[in-house]
């Protein structure tokens, strides 16, 4: 195992789910070391939830759409009918996309209130997120991760802010727009059952054949992670290359494409990249479910990718999430979860119980540490507090944020808190995601590692508004400094990044 004061090696931290045996198998972990040179009130509320059937509604009207793409909605609807077994809480999108999980409309640039606080003169810059929000109603199993994916940014210079909402328009987003059905099946959510997933492959291939739809340019959603990387910006996910974005002066966000480095990336790569902060590169994988499982490369400085350096020491294939990285290393975790293929549509329960006991009742998520530490010996990591209450999107908002100094760890039992420097509860009934770091002096070498400040994006579920906080990463309390007001309701969803002011010059 790797020192606790490397850089966490995984996005998602789980700490109170029971090890999968119905549709994963276990065994015990590895980890590869690849040389880096190689390798808002009542009324208001039932206003925008009429809104938000309205809009999940709206791809129900078929009435303009070609005879050939009725015929393939209502073998959809028999589908869904008659072939899927019944829905596990994890893939309806009755409670997916409920409350604050609902999809939201793009929003244009709008300026933003300050109800708390100043903005701290070094967030001059943008803070920018990314989570699934679908464009159409789903037909049949939905799962949170096949969402389409939507950026919520929020630009700040001179203390002010705007905030913006956009759809990273990908391949697929685009072609369903212009079709209007939800035409590619759900990835994960679509595997309910042998019968269910061949037939919905069948659908999807008659429409690629009959409806022009160049599957060649990828199915994949952009709907994970950012990454800012040789100047450019972009939107990722793990089942497709990346899609180039921009942001524009005015604080808008435009999608400039399918992004393939010159023809040298033409299968998928991680969602999580890692970039180091001295030399500038860029370290990734991709993980296939045929030999070689694992593929390592990496980007110079200036975004020109690397060759492939195929890992031939992994004999299975392994749902590989994340990596680290060290001065000298890449170091890519061969992990105990593994697929089976013909487990997956059988249509069992997503999560299966190992009668094993639980270590601790605690669940920490999103992690994230300094950027400037990504690649060395690292004192502070920053964590969701995940929601132990029972809701479709448990997993996805957290009820508070901590700061731990992980030098300072014990093993000697859960009820032990000397690693918690600070940690910040929520108000009631208000949750939000990912933590994120920005440090106040970026370009002083000899800043504290906690000298900076700590953002997030908020929901408060009981006035149905969304915020943006700023607090005090080296306060014992994690001190609000900042709440912004947003135009909009921002959705749960997974990861962000922020750029400096003077590196938005360089896009």
């Amino acid at each position: 195992m790797l020192s606790r004061s490397h850089t966490p090696l995984l996005s998602h931290a789980y700490t109170n789910i029971p090890s999968p045996t119905n549709r994963f198998k276990y065994r015990p972990p590895c980890i590869v070391f690849v040389s880096r040179s190689n390798g808002e009130g009542l009324e208001r509320r039932i206003i925008q939830k009429k809104r938000e059937q309205e809009r999940l509604a709206a791809c129900g009207d078929s009435s303009e759409l070609p005879f050939l793409e009725k015929i393939f909605n209502i073998l959809d609807r028999a589908i869904t009918e008659f072939l899927d077994p019944p829905l596990h809480f994890s893939v309806d999108p009755a409670k997916i996309l409920s409350g604050n999980g609902a999809p939201v409309d793009e929003l244009i640039p709008t300026k933003c209130e300050i109800v708390h606080g100043t903005i701290p003169s070094c967030l001059s810059g943008v803070y920018i997120r990314n989570g699934p929000n679908p464009q159409f109603a789903p037909k049949g199993p939905y799962h949170f991760l096949d969402g389409d994916g939507m950026v919520h940014s929020i630009k700040i210079s001179h203390g002010r802010a705007t905030f913006c909402s956009r759809y990273v328009k990908t391949n697929k987003y685009l072609f369903e727009k212009q079709v209007r059905p939800h035409v590619v099946p759900n990835v994960i959510g679509g595997m309910r059952g042998l019968g269910s997933f061949i037939a919905r492959a069948t659908l999807f291939g008659a429409r690629v054949l009959f409806s022009g739809y160049n599957i060649g340019k990828g199915i994949g959603v952009a709907n994970t992670n950012l990454a800012f990387l040789g100047g450019k910006l972009y939107a990722l996910c793990e089942s497709d290359i990346p899609y180039a974005i921009k942001i524009k002066d005015d604080g808008d966000v435009i999608t400039l494409g399918h992004h393939d480095f010159n023809g040298n990336l033409s299968m998928n790569m991680t969602a999580h990249p890692k970039i180091d902060p001295v030399t500038k590169e860029a370290f990734a994988f991709r993980y296939w479910a045929t030999r070689p499982y694992l593929t390592y490369f990496r980007f110079d400085k200036d975004g020109n990718k690397q060759p492939d350096v195929p890992i031939y020491s992994m004999k299975q294939p392994s749902l590989t999430h994340d990596l680290a990285i060290t001065q000298k290393y890449a170091i890519i975790c061969d992990i105990q979860v593994r697929a089976c293929p013909m487990n997956l549509i059988r249509g069992e329960p997503l999560v299966g119980v190992d009668q094993t006991k639980i270590m601790s009742s605690k669940n920490l998520e999103f992690p994230v540490i300094n950027p400037a530490y990504i690649g060395k010996k690292n004192k502070y990591i920053y964590a969701a507090i995940a929601d132990q209450t029972q809701s479709g999107l448990r997993m996805m908002r957290a009820s508070g944020v901590v700061k731990l100094d992980i030098t300072a760890s014990s093993e000697e039992g859960e009820d032990q808190h000397e690693c918690t420097m600070a940690s910040r509860m929520y108000e009631n009934n208000c949750f939000g995601g990912e933590p994120f770091f920005i440090a106040r002096e970026a370009e002083n070498p000899n800043s504290e590692e906690d000298d900076g400040y700590v953002v997030s994006y908020v929901h408060h579920e009981s006035s149905c508004e969304s915020r943006f906080l700023v607090m005090d990463a080296r306060s014992p309390t994690l001190e609000v400094v900042a709440v912004v007001k947003l135009p909009q309701r921002v959705p749960y969803g997974l990861h962000g990044i922020f750029i400096r002011e003077n590196d938005l010059y360089q896009m």
